[in-house]
């Protein structure tokens, strides 16, 4: 049974990841998706490599959440905060802050559940 810091932490980044693994497949394979964050030293932005791993999160059940998965949501959480409370004042829908934040697994355009 995860603690409730664990528990606390798989309840937001499920509210907050709030594009489909699907949609999220999908836009990672855009143009738009590899413009944008910092190069993992591979040619691959860190955010891009973190879509694909949100997708095989979301993909599992929650009771096979590992100790790892829930660091690596730890980090989703944290990066969806930091980088939602730098919103640009101009148009977002097509920004790069809005590319980078859907690579990470979230729309900001989305409405909230």
């Amino acid at each position: 049974m995860p603690r409730a810091d664990e528990a606390e932490v798989t309840r937001e980044f499920f509210h907050l990841v709030n594009m489909t693994p699907k949609a999220l497949e999908e836009w990672l394979d855009t143009e738009e998706s590899k413009s944008v964050g910092w190069d993992s030293g591979d040619g691959e932005s860190v955010g891009h490599k973190s879509g694909k791993r949100i997708v095989a999160l979301k993909r599992k059940r929650r009771a096979e959440l590992t100790a790892a998965d829930r660091t690596h949501m730890r980090k989703v959480v944290g990066y969806i905060r930091r980088h939602s409370a730098q919103r640009p004042r101009k148009d977002v829908a097509h920004s790069r802050w809005r590319y980078s934040l859907m690579n990470w697994g979230h729309d900001p355009s989305k409405r909230s559940r």
